[in-house]
C-alpha cells in the first residue's frame, strides 16, 4: 500500500503542493515582521487565483497573467491598509472582512465576466510549462522534485534566501524589522512606521497574488470557486510558528506541503474526502503541539 502512495511521482507532486503555501506565508512573514497582524492570506491568494485565469485568458500569455495576479494581490494589500493602517480598523475584522470580500468578489466576477457557475476552463487559458533542468532530472529521487515543476516552484525557492537576506541586510528589510520590534526608534529616525507597514503589505500582496496563479495556471488551468481551500490559513499557521523567520518557514511550509499532497493520494483508497481534507489542519495542530512542547523544553 505504502509503495502506492510513496511512489516517485508522489515527490514530484509536493512542490506543486509546497509552492503556494510557501510564496504566501513569505508574504506573511513580511508583514509579521513589520508588525502588521494580517491573516487575509486566504481572500490575497483567492483573488490573485482568479486574476491570474483572467489575465492569462485576455493576454494569451501566463507571464501576464502571473502579473495580473501580483496586481491584483497588491490591490488588496492596499485594500487592506487603508482600512487597518491609515484609518485605524481592528486588524482581525478587516482580515475577515477581505476573505469574505474575496471570496464573493471572484464568485461574482465568475459570473459576470465568463458566465459560469462553480468553476472556468478553457483552451485560451495558457498556463506555466514545466522547466526541464538536463541534468537534475536524471537524478533519482532529487531529479522528480526539483525538474518538471512550474517556474513560480523555482521564485518561490529562490524567494526564501532572498527575503532572508533582504531582512537581515537591506535597509527597507531592517526597517520593516524595527517597525514591529521598536516602531518609537524609526520614528526617532524620521520614518514613519506605517509608511514602512505599507510596503510590506504591498510585498505580502504581490507574493499571495503569485500563490494564487500557482494554484489556477501552473498546477491547473482553470479557476474554482474558493480554489484557495484553506491555504492561505495553513500560511498563517506557518508565519506564527516561525515567528515570520524565512528559513524555518521553508521547513514548515514542507512539512505542511506535504501533507496536502499526501491527502490527495489517499483518497484513491476510498477514504472518505471529509477525512483526507482534514489531514493538513491535523498536521498543523501536531506541528504546533510540538513546537509549544520544544519552547518549553528550552525554557525550562
Amino acid at each position: 500500500m505504502l509503495d502506492l502512495l510513496l511512489d516517485p511521482s508522489f515527490a514530484a507532486s509536493i512542490p506543486r503542493f509546497v509552492t503556494p503555501i510557501l510564496l504566501a506565508a513569505l508574504g506573511g512573514a513580511l508583514c509579521e515582521r513589520a508588525g502588521v497582524f494580517n491573516i487575509a492570506l486566504e481572500g490575497f491568494i483567492l483573488t490573485g487565483a482568479f486574476a491570474a485565469v483572467l489575465g492569462s485568458y485576455f493576454t494569451g500569455s501566463p507571464w501576464l497573467g502571473a502579473m495580473a495576479a501580483m496586481l491584483a494581490g497588491i490591490g488588496m494589500g492596499l485594500v487592506f491598509a487603508e482600512f487597518s493602517l491609515r484609518r485605524g480598523g481592528d486588524s482581525i475584522v478587516v482580515s475577515i472582512a477581505i476573505n469574505i470580500l474575496a471570496a464573493g468578489l471572484t464568485t461574482y466576477l465568475l459570473r459576470a465576466i465568463f458566465d459560469v457557475i462553480g468553476a472556468f476552463t478553457d483552451p485560451n487559458i495558457i498556463g506555466f510549462r514545466p522547466v526541464r533542468l538536463p541534468v537534475i532530472e536524471s537524478i533519482p529521487v532529487i531529479g522528480p522534485v526539483f525538474s518538471g515543476q512550474s517556474v513560480l516552484f523555482y521564485v518561490a525557492l529562490a524567494a526564501v534566501p532572498a527575503i532572508h537576506i533582504f531582512l537581515a541586510r537591506h535597509r527597507l528589510g531592517l526597517r520593516i524589522r524595527a517597525a514591529g520590534e521598536n516602531p518609537a526608534a524609526l520614528e526617532t529616525g524620521g520614518v514613519s512606521p506605517r509608511r514602512v507597514q505599507l510596503w510590506s503589505l504591498i510585498g505580502c500582496g504581490a507574493l499571495c497574488g503569485l500563490a494564487g496563479a500557482q494554484l489556477s495556471i501552473a498546477n491547473v488551468n482553470l479557476f474554482v470557486e474558493n480554489m484557495s481551500a484553506g491555504r492561505g490559513w495553513i500560511a498563517v499557521v506557518a508565519v506564527l510558528l516561525t515567528r515570520g523567520r524565512p528559513l524555518p518557514l521553508f521547513a514548515i511550509a514542507i512539512i505542511f506541503g506535504a501533507v496536502d499532497s499526501f491527502s490527495f493520494r489517499v483518497q484513491g483508497l476510498g477514504l472518505a474526502q471529509q477525512f483526507t481534507d482534514m489531514m493538513p489542519y491535523v498536521a498543523t495542530l501536531l506541528v504546533l503541539i510540538a513546537l509549544s512542547w520544544w519552547r518549553k523544553r528550552q525554557e525550562a
